[in-house]
């Protein structure tokens, strides 16, 4: 691994470099690392053992117990601790080291700082591999600074860190989400004679596909190759399933056939990761090849494997096709969990078969599968787009009593439900209600009942649900300022929308391509021609390119107000943009046509474009 001198110099390059992540003075240190975090005593004993074992035979068994980690609870190694402490002569340093490690595989990190403090206040003096548990503890536990105490102290004591404790602080500062610093760390790992190794390198690259960072990812990969390090299936895995979630399937594939040329084989992650990204897109046929290949190389699918094509066969609406992928993973011996299920209960709600996704639900429950928050939305989001609110309403109630907490999620759907079926004070109540059982609603839920109480014209508590939002301080976006602008214009309120539209810059905000639309339709519509044409040179004035409805809604304007001249100067502008008219501007253009009402400009254009 290479070597660094044990000196004051060395302990003075770590402390350099990471000053800034030491504690503060050393009694802050020594308070931490003596402090009891579970409250756990370690003086539990190991009575009601009545055979009688020479010491050597009770270490060996410890020693067969971490090595299977099959200790029942923490009770139990607790007491094999204590047991070992008041031995005479005193186990090694190694036996305590290893049931410390195992304890700490249980993640009972805090429990394990204390028992290395009470193991050195019996006169028991740690070696480097149990320094290297404590700082993997301390480092589990967010504290990386005082990973990098113990780190100092290793060095102080002439001992050498070894990949693993290195390593360790890596993916210690990776966990609090300091990425550079990480990286930092390897650089001056590297710059003094210690060679990060491929568990090293891989937890990098988690952590920097984690944060969208899969080009730095797979830097270090070719870097790896240069070093000639192991590449194993985990990191290609790694940079597979980031660049399918970041939807490169292409170049997930690509690294796939990198992948097995160099000789290393797939596995079911592999596989997954492919066939998920490829589903995402709809690319069936391609994922139906990698799914042959999978059994063709002896690679049994799995549960999340027979997940993903039940959810993607339920969303192309191949329900016959979900439902026996659905049977088949059963007669495999696979038990189908609540995610297996609320897929196909989407798939049903999706094609409104609402009678099939009950009978699956109920299903679920009867199997001993517990529905989840999701389950219940599925079924009222499905319920609600049915028209079927009594029915959602119900779903709601019952869901309550079960002891599942609805979320936003649920409330948001439930609201928009009673919106759509023209009941916006029912959707009001479930706003306070929502408030009343500490679930504050989001900038979607605000939204979604601005917008069904504008549509029900139901203005004076739009305005105040506004008023109330702008009181509030809530994060208020463009959306929300044009949701109430249309319903202002489609009110004829055209003097409230266009004082909201004019106050847009005030407030922080640009309209958007939507907004001006919204606000090129209204003034259209109150005949303000000359207005709209204005508001339309404006947009490109200040960068807001219009697009294809922006012309579509000016275009249906002048036609509806018989100025066909300028509706044809419009429509030879769009077309040069390469838009084309929608079903309603054609619809208006073949009625003035067939009633002759259309001037010999418009009639022109017509001959031409024919």
């Amino acid at each position: 691994m290479g070597t660094i001198a044990k000196s004051t110099n060395s302990l003075a390059f770590f402390f350099n470099h990471y000053s800034h992540l030491r504690v503060s003075s050393n009694a802050q240190f020594f308070y931490y690392y003596c402090r009891c975090f579970s409250a756990t005593s370690a003086k539990t004993t190991n009575s009601g053992r009545d055979i009688v074992e020479s010491p050597n035979q009770f270490l060996k068994s410890v020693r067969d117990r971490c090595r299977s980690r099959s200790f029942r609870n923490l009770d139990e190694a607790l007491g094999l601790f204590d047991r070992m402490l008041h031995m005479h002569p005193l186990p090694s340093i190694v036996d305590f080291t290893q049931l410390l490690g195992a304890i700490a595989r249980m993640k009972h990190h805090s429990t394990v700082i204390t028992l290395i403090k009470e193991m050195e206040l019996s006169g028991i003096a740690p070696d480097a591999c149990t320094l290297g548990v404590l700082t993997n503890c301390f480092c589990h536990l967010n504290r990386v600074d005082f990973g990098f105490s113990i780190l100092a102290r290793i060095l102080k004591l002439g001992f050498q860190p070894d990949s693993i404790i290195l390593t360790t602080l890596v993916k210690g500062l990776c966990l609090q989400g300091k990425i550079v610093e990480a990286m930092k760390f390897v650089k001056v790992m590297e710059n003094n004679g210690y060679k990060p190794n491929t568990i090293t390198y891989g937890t990098l690259m988690n952590c920097l596909c984690k944060i969208g960072k899969i080009g730095e990812a797979i830097g270090l990969l070719r870097k790896m190759e240069e070093r000639n390090l192991e590449i194993d299936v985990v990191l290609y895995n790694t940079i597979i399933d980031s660049l399918c979630k970041d939807k490169l399937v292409t170049e997930a594939l690509a690294f796939f056939f990198e992948m097995t040329n160099r000789g290393i084989n797939p596995d079911v992650f592999t596989y997954n990761s492919l066939i998920q990204g490829l589903c995402n897109f709809g690319q069936w046929n391609e994922a139906t090849k990698l799914w042959n290949e999978m059994v063709e190389r002896k690679i049994m699918p799995d549960l999340h494997t027979f997940s993903i094509l039940v959810d993607t066969l339920g969303k192309e609406g191949r329900l016959t096709e979900a439902k026996e992928v659905f049977d088949a993973m059963i007669k495999r011996g696979i038990k189908p969990n609540v995610v297996t299920y609320n897929s196909l209960i989407d798939g049903y709600c999706l094609q409104n078969k609402m009678d099939e996704a009950i009978k699956t639900f109920n299903t679920m429950v009867r199997k001993g599968c517990s529905p989840c928050v999701v389950s219940y939305n599925i079924l009222i989001n499905g319920y609600c787009k049915n028209g079927k609110i009594d029915e959602a309403m119900s779903l709601f109630r019952e869901m309550s009593n079960t002891g599942i907490f609805p979320n936003v999620a649920t409330y948001n759907t439930l609201i928009g439900g009673f919106c759509r079926v023209g009941r916006p004070k029912i959707a009001l109540e479930l706003l306070h209600e929502m408030q009343g059982c500490g679930q504050p609603p989001d900038i979607q839920t605000c939204a979604i009942l601005l917008d069904g109480l504008c549509k029900n014209l139901h203005f004076t508590e739009a305005m105040a649900l506004f008023k109330e939002m702008e009181d509030k301080r809530l994060d208020l976006n463009i959306v929300i300022y044009s949701i109430l602008i249309d319903g202002m214009c489609n009110a004829g309120k055209l003097t409230t929308a266009s004082e909201l539209f004019n106050a847009l810059p005030t407030k922080g905000f640009q309209p958007n391509v939507c907004t001006y639309t919204i606000m090129i339709k209204g003034l259209c519509k109150e005949g303000l021609l000359n207005e709209a044409m204005d508001l339309f040179e404006k947009m490109e004035e200040n960068g807001c390119s219009p697009n294809h409805f922006t012309y579509n809604t000016i275009i249906q304007g002048f036609l509806q107000h018989y100025e066909t001249s300028w509706a044809v100067k419009y429509l030879q502008m769009m077309l040069g943009k390469g838009f084309s008219a929608n079903a309603t501007t054609a619809t208006i253009l073949i009625d003035l046509m067939s009633t002759n009402r259309a001037d010999k400009t418009l009639q022109d254009f017509f001959q031409i474009s024919v």
